[in-house]
Formats: structure tokens, sequence, C-alpha cells
């Protein structure tokens, strides 16, 4: 991997947040490739981190063999409360645990909008891609910076959470908050049990009902039950998460909305779609049951700028944006290195 520069810490200062103020804030970032070649910005997801990322090929990583570092300069962003950057997990009293402030998708970008410009000295960016809620904040960055970004890559993504979305969120948020050794934030050691179960219930909206038929009884050929599966892949996947992170970028997600960013449509979801300059990719999958299809195929059509719809034809759910398996990779590559080389 060409000039890659580690997990680095751009501090902000005080930086007002949607919740409050972080009094010491910063963003975790890490670059890949040659600075003088043309950027993309690849901002984290829920459950990514920057020590998972790109150079790992872990994760949600076999399609960003499209993003070549040794073509682009490539800057990937940990969201607030991933742990890495500024988190309830690392924030000194009196902000810490459960006094964390709410984070908006706003406050992310513009957190990392300053270390692009202010830390990289980025004045361009050719694109920003991103999977789940990095695809939510590819869409915020044409919102916010209209000029700064030419292309944008939503992969199963949307421009806001939907209210069926937000409801799902409720489950694994009360699963976790109702268990007995989360005392309401509180606690000295991580809550387990209550992760675990959170964990369990974020796992059914992952795949789409049609994975589980043609998987279900082998669980992929990788598991012997269901619940061995639910326990290796979705409560280990958590158990080293803190459990506030968790909860605050779930609240970030459930809050996500163009239009309560500052841009010529602000308030009006239609005027803030037609309202983007940038030209974008967007990629749902068609069995995804957190970003269907259906709520992409709106945002485009009231989009005015070229965009292109291309939807992945997987069983796989949300799950075939995240690296799941070749085919789906494969596929997700073939476009985004297309429309990367569109002039």
């Amino acid at each position: 991997m060409a000039l890659r520069s580690g997990i680095q810490l751009y501090r902000h200062g005080r930086f007002p947040v949607a919740g409050g103020v972080l009094p010491d804030a910063f963003t975790a970032y890490e670059t890949f490739g040659d600075p003088k070649n043309r950027c993309i910005i690849f901002p984290t997801c829920y459950g990514g981190r920057l020590d998972k990322g790109l150079a790992k090929k872990s994760f949600i990583n076999s399609w960003l063999q499209a993003l070549d570092p040794t073509k682009y300069y490539i800057v990937t962003l940990a969201l607030f409360s991933n742990g890495e950057s500024s988190s309830p997990s690392n924030t000194p009293v009196p902000y810490n645990g459960p006094y964390f402030p709410g984070v908006s998708y706003e406050d992310n970008i513009r957190a990392q909008y300053a270390v692009l410009t202010k830390g990289l000295g980025i004045t361009k960016a050719y694109c920003v891609i991103g999977f789940s809620m990095g695809a939510q904040q590819a869409y915020y960055w044409p919102v916010m910076y209209p000029d700064f970004v030419e292309k944008f890559i939503s992969i199963c993504g949307s421009a806001r959470t939907s209210v069926h979305n937000k409801c799902f969120l409720e489950g694994p948020k009360a699963a976790l908050v109702a268990s007995k050794d989360f005392d309401n934030g509180h606690y000295k050691t991580q809550p387990y049990i209550g992760i675990r179960a959170f964990g369990r219930v974020y796992s059914a909206w992952a795949y789409g009902q049609a994975w589980f038929r043609q998987h279900g009884h082998l669980y992929d050929g990788k598991y012997s039950s269901l619940d061995d599966f639910l326990r290796s892949d979705w409560e280990g996947g958590f158990l080293d998460w803190d459990a506030n992170d968790l909860l605050t970028l779930l609240k970030t997600w459930q809050t996500g909305d163009i239009t309560l960013a500052n841009g010529p449509g602000a308030g009006d979801f239609a005027k803030s779609l037609s309202g983007i300059t940038a030209r974008g990719l967007i990629m749902p999958c068609k069995t995804d049951l957190y970003f269907p299809p259906e709520d992409s195929e709106i945002e485009v059509s009231l989009m005015t700028n070229g965009s292109k719809l291309v939807v992945i034809p997987s069983v796989w759910g949300h799950m075939a944006g995240g690296g799941a398996n070749d085919a789906d990779d494969a596929f997700i590559e073939a476009e985004v290195r297309g429309f990367l080389e569109e002039i």
C-alpha cells in the first residue's frame, strides 16, 4: 500500500456539536497514496474503524480495490463515537460515558472538512464514497460543501434515515439499555449481556429474507446452528465496542437527514436533492431492509445532475455492500471503478 500515513489525530479544540460542546475534540484519520493525486474521501460506517480498514483488506474492503492508492490520494475518516475519534469511551470527565453530547452528521462533516482543508491542505476532492453510514455521509458532502466535491458514491445508504429504519434501530437500542448490566450508561465494566443482546437484535435486518431462504439452513456453510451463527458473527462482532459509543453513533444514524444541513434546499427534501451539483453513483441492494432500493429510486429521480442508480442484484441484503461475498464485491468494484474513470 503506497505512502500509508498510519492513523493520525486532528485536534479541533473546542468544537460545538448538536448536543452541546466537546472541549477538546479530535478526528482520527489515515491517508493512502500521493497527496499530489486526486483526493477520495472515505468515511467510516456503523461498526467501522480505521484499525479494521483499507490497509487490512477486512470488513468492507474487497470492493475497495477500485480505490487505487497509486492513482488516488485516499483519506479515511473516523466518525465521532467510533472509539477512535472523540467518543464517550475516550473523552475525559465531565463529558465521558453517558454525558457525551449528541453528535450529528453535520458535525462530523464539518470536522472532516477541517481535517482535509486545514490539516491536509486539500482544496478540492474528486469523490467521496461510503457504505451504510458512510454512504449517508457521502450525501452530506455535496450538500454542505458543493464546490468541494466533484462526485459522490453511496453504497447501501440514503439521503435521510427513513422512519422505518429509525423504528428498527430502537430495537437493538432497547435491548442494550434495558440489560441488567448497562446501569443507565454508568457501568464500571463493559455490559456484555446488553451488548450481546444488541448484536442479536441488530442481526435480523442485516440480510434480506431471500438470503435466509437460500443460506439459513446451512448458515453459509460456516456454522453448526443458528445460535452458533448469531454468537460468532453478531455477538462477537460488537464485543470489542464500548456500549455508550454504540448508542451515540446509533443516534447519529437515526437523525440523518440532509435537509437539516445548510444548503440551497435546507428544510426541503426535493430541493436539497435537486440542488446537488456533484454527480452521484447510488448503489442500493435489491434486498436491503435498512436502505431499500425504492428510497434510492426516489432520491435519484429528484436529482437533476445526471446521477446514476445501479441496484446491486443480490440476496445478501445490507451485507451486499459490506464485503460479504465475492460476487457482490466484484459487481460493486466494477461499477465504482467505471464511475471514477468517467470524465
